[in-house]
Order: C-alpha cells, then structure tokens, then sequence
C-alpha cells in the first residue's frame, strides 16, 4: 500500500509561503474548471443539494442556473466568499448591461457609485470591507477586473509581454477570432508555437512564484514534474496544444478572459448570459448559499445531507500541508452524504496518492475501496475539457 510522504524542509517553506499569500490574497477571480464537463459528470436535479467549493462563484452560479435544488458555497478564504456575494448583490439588484460591464467586460465607470448606492448593503461585513478597498478594480479605464488577484498579476504579465513582442502578440489575438478549426490548428502551429515555447517562457512556468500565484502550490507541482519528462513547462505546453488544436477556441472563454482581460457576449460564463441572468435574477439565485470556513466545518454544523460535491483540487495540497485534516474531511463527507452522493474532484496526477492512504471510517478502509469511480467517463469528459490544465479528473459514488 502507498505511504504518505514525509514533508522535507523545503515542503515546510513552501507550506509557509504559499499559506501566507493564500490568506491575504483573492486567487482566483474566475473558476477555472470547465462547469459543462461538471454538469455531465453531475446530473443535477432539483433534488440536489450540493456543496461546492466557491472560487470565485462563476460555476456556483452555473449549477444553480442547469437545476441544482440548493447550493453551499464554501471557501475557507473569505476573500472568494466576498466575491460571490458581490455578484449575488449585483443580480439581485443591478440590470444585466451594468452586471456585465462589471464581470463581463471587467470595468464600469460608474462602479463606485454603483458600489456605493446600490450593492454595498447586501454585503457581509468583510465583503463591504474587501469591497471598500479594492472597488477600484473596476474602474480603471487601462485595465480590467480580470488583470487582479494573483491569476490576475500573471494574466497581466502575460498581457505585457505580448506587449514587448508584437509580432507574437497579433497571431495570438487573432486566434480567438477565428470560426474554423483547421485555420485555428494552422495559426497555432505556423505563428504561434514557434515563437512561444522559448527559454524564456519555460523558465517563468518552471519557478514555483508563479504556480503560487495561480493557486498551485508546490506539492502539485511536484505531481506534475513526476508524472511529465519536460515538467511543469512542458505539461503546461501540451495543454496549450491540446487546448489550441484540438478544441474550438471561440467558446473557449477560460483562456481569452486573461488573454483580452474581458469575456465577449458569446464566448462568457453562462451567469453573465441574458436569459440565465434573468433566470437567476427570477429566482434562482436564492438558490445559493455563501460560507466561509473549511468544508469539514461546514459539514459538522449542518443538518442538511448532500447529495453532490464538487472539490475542486484542495486535497492535493491538503494531504501533503494538512494530511490529518484531510481524513477529518473524508470523515465528514462520508458521514453528511446521502446514499448514492456523486463527488467530483480534480487533481495534478492522474491517480492521486491520497486514495491509497487515505483510512477512513470504524474499519479503516482506504478511501479508493469506499467510492465507485467512473473512470472511463472521467476520461471521456476529459477530452472535452476547454480548460485542461489538470492530469486527473475523478467521478466518484458513495455507496447506496
């Protein structure tokens, strides 16, 4: 059977330094997870409660859109709670064209009064706080929304150095711009690879500040470096060339926010569609439900029995950082889920150790051996999957 691994010193520093970015920091100012693979995988019905852990809210707001009965919003940084609830005030409050200068085309001349008049009410605390401080994220006429947080410092360091390189810069705007796969295919490998996948690039992708700043800490890092011969900088470029030739880019709106620093009428989130802005505003998005604290608090102060989670890739740090936590959770989840509950995760290596390790319940079973997974189903999604930056992407049921 796997072992654990035992942290090193350097396991230790990193531990310390992602903690203390992580938790003075929004991360993520748009999820990065493809929400249609998660709606396949999840077969949502009004019946459903799930909990999700929130991001920054955008597939929080999808599911309740595709038919999710109720929704837990869980972050245990309160800064992606402050987000959600200030795209929760904006539904509930705004029309949809301010909403979608806000968080569709990342600035509103007018945010601060709209902030001031209209939204800042319906915040919590800490959110009218946060909000108070960083308003002027939308504000900027130079700049976008989407080019802060952490992804957004590196979104903004990509855009400037497209700016120091022209004639790269020009085949990569228009790649979003075409209709036809074979042309998408054509510009990628003619005008784009070659000019891309330098020293230069590998080495920024390689040093750990960056994946810090994208929310990767290094123990993920560490899975991608061995299950990849070119490490992180060539599983990052297979990504892309998956991504960029083997899918349709004009939908693809994970990588064209942080490429324009904003999403286009129709190649956005759902939230930020017409019609699912009016269902939300109609309705559902009383549906939601925002929490900060860590799922197994969540889960051992409710009553409520969930039905579908959806975990993101915090276990993959969890069992490295908090390994002991992570059992505590598993405890959690399998003693608040219904018969049957669907759990969706994702992970930086195909098969994650912490299924193996993982004893859990009064036996002390190995997590693997408690769920049924749907491997060939996870892989099929997988090949669909606009963003495809994780190596596992994992379907599991708990028994009826």
């Amino acid at each position: 059977m796997t072992s654990r691994r035992t942290p090193t010193l350097a396991d230790q520093i990193d531990q310390k330094v992602f903690n203390a970015i992580y938790s003075r920091s929004l991360v993520y100012n748009t999820c990065w997870e493809d929400p249609a693979v998660d709606r396949l995988a999840l077969n949502l019905t009004p019946r459903d409660t799930m909990l999700v852990i929130t991001s920054a809210g955008c597939n929080v707001l999808d599911y309740a859109i595709h038919g999710a009965g109720r929704i837990h919003a869980v972050d245990a940084n309160p800064r992606q709670t402050a987000l959600l609830e200030l795209k929760l005030a904006g539904i509930r409050r705004l029309e949809f064209e301010d909403f979608f200068q806000l968080f569709g085309t990342g600035y509103h001349p007018r945010f601060s009064e709209l902030y001031r008049q209209t939204l800042r009410g319906e915040l919590s605390d800490f959110a009218r706080d946060y909000w108070d401080r960083h308003h002027d994220w939308f504000t900027s006429g130079r700049s976008s929304f989407y080019y802060h947080g952490l992804s957004g410092l590196v979104a903004r360091g990509f855009r400037t150095y497209l700016k120091l390189r022209p004639k790269l810069a020009e085949p990569v705007y228009a790649l979003f711009d075409t209709r036809d796969l074979e042309a998408q295919r054509k510009l990628y490998d003619e005008h784009i690879n070659p000019q891309l996948w330098g020293k230069g690039m590998n080495w920024v992708l390689s040093r750990q500040l960056t994946m810090s700043l994208l929310g990767v800490p290094y123990p993920q890092r560490r899975e991608v470096q061995a299950q990849h011969a070119g490490g992180v900088a060539g599983f990052i470029r297979e990504c892309f060339e998956y991504v960029f030739r083997q899918l349709p880019v004009w939908d693809n709106y994970f990588w064209s926010v942080y490429v324009r620093g904003r999403y286009g009428e129709h190649c956005c989130p759902e939230y930020l569609k017409a019609d699912q802005f009016q269902a939300l505003k109609g309705g559902l998005v009383e549906n939601v439900v925002p929490h900060t604290c860590t799922v197994t608090e969540f889960l051992r102060d409710t009553e409520e029995r969930i039905s579908r989670f959806v975990l993101l890739d915090h276990m993959d740090w969890m069992s490295s950082y908090y390994p002991e936590a992570l059992m505590e959770e598993w405890d959690a989840i399998l003693a608040q889920a219904t018969p049957n509950a669907r759990i969706i995760f994702r992970s930086a290596h195909s098969r994650p150790q912490y299924l193996e390790w993982l004893m859990l319940g009064p036996e002390r079973r190995r997590l693997r051996d408690q769920l049924t997974f749907h491997d060939e189903l996870a892989e099929q999604l997988t090949l669909t999957d606009r963003v495809h930056t994780y190596a596992g992407f994992h379907i599991a049921d708990l028994p009826v």
